[in-house]
């Protein structure tokens, strides 16, 4: 499975109800990932839901390729924040060497895990040299499975920190920082999550 239907069309519909319910800020890895980056850089975001993180890093002067595989979700960002978002799944992601960083919060997680090794190189290739990459993960424990559908339908997967570890380390990524944390997901579960930030080699 490259990518699932299911957690597609799940988005679609609940595009108002989370345009509705979003907080006010942008997420918190993101100002210190922006600090990284050359000024006025180009930054793909994959996920970009209604465009709030990609709302900020345009007020910072970055420009900004938002994307997001649920046409919903893409017309919630150019109807909040006026940007100009455009329809892709990551599977469909072509470009090389085209941006300074790759922003992926809280949605790569949807990935299948055989598909998520094809998904890092595709962002290796479309990053330029010394690109630096964003994603954050939910991680699995001993109760739950660690990948399948969440409370609200989605698929999700669920690997542990040193698997994630290995396979950025196999597309040819070294990690910068690696923060380990407790979130609470749109699902209402608590669990733990890691949020790596990576840089092409």
């Amino acid at each position: 499975m490259i990518w699932d239907q299911a957690t597609l069309d799940y988005y679609e519909a609940a595009a108002p109800h989370y345009t509705a319910s979003t907080a006010e800020f942008h997420h918190r890895h993101l100002d210190p990932f922006l600090e990284l980056l050359p000024p006025n850089g180009d930054i793909l975001e994959l996920g970009c839901g209604c465009g709030l993180d990609a709302s900020r890093m345009i007020h910072r002067g970055f420009r900004v390729d938002a994307t997001d595989g649920a046409a919903a979700m893409v017309r919630k960002a150019e109807e909040r924040f006026g940007i100009p978002a455009r329809v892709m799944r990551f599977d469909e992601l072509a470009q090389k060497a085209r941006y300074d960083a790759v922003w992926a919060h809280a949605s790569l997680l949807h990935a299948p895990r055989d598909a998520l090794p094809g998904i890092l190189s595709k962002i290796y290739e479309a990053l330029r040299p010394g690109g630096l990459h964003f994603a954050n993960f939910k991680l699995g424990d001993k109760d739950h499975p660690d990948e399948g559908r969440d409370p609200l339908g989605r698929w999700t997967s669920l690997p542990s920190a040193t698997w994630l570890h290995e396979q950025y380390g196999d597309a040819g990524f070294s990690i910068v920082q690696s923060d380990r944390y407790t979130g609470n997901g749109s699902d209402g579960v608590v669990r733990e999550w890691l949020g790596l930030t990576v840089r092409k080699s």
